[in-house]
């Protein structure tokens, strides 16, 4: 079958307006926000949402993404397939990232609905009951 040099795009694709980076104090990784094109989102949609800025270099691997629409200030997260929070490693720019809307009645979360890009796991292996034991520092050469 040839290619059709002329094709709808699906209404409910998405491209984000903007990606920034808010820094957090205290030792936090801050947040990435993405701002998604004023509208509606609706409850257990299928969107296609393409990170088409680039993401700023300033921005920290742990960082949160979070999702804003339009003008709004409301942070809306987004998840993966098992709740967790997509860090900023686990996302791309120019790429697209299949979600379903689920909301509540305060607010809403964007679930992807694949895997993020690469984002490292740091569970611990086990728990104990103890707190886990931090490396110990290497002393400096000299010192």
């Amino acid at each position: 079958m040839a290619c059709k040099n002329v094709c709808k795009l699906c209404d409910r694709l998405v491209l984000s307006q903007a990606i920034t980076f808010a820094a957090e104090t205290g030792g936090a990784p801050g947040t990435l926000v993405v701002n998604l094109p004023e509208g509606s989102y609706n409850n257990n949609c299928k969107y296609c949402i393409i990170l088409a800025q680039a993401i700023p270099p300033t921005t920290t691997i742990g960082a949160n993404v979070v999702f804003t629409i339009g003008t709004g200030t409301q942070l809306y997260p987004l998840v993966n397939k098992c709740c967790r929070p997509v860090t900023a490693c686990g996302v791309r720019t120019r790429t697209k990232y299949s979600v379903c809307v689920e909301t509540t009645a305060t607010g809403a979360t964007f679930k992807m609905l694949g895997n993020p890009a690469c984002q490292p796991n740091n569970n611990l292996w086990a728990v104990n009951g103890t707190a886990p034991v931090a490396e110990p520092a290497t002393p400096e050469v000299g010192a």
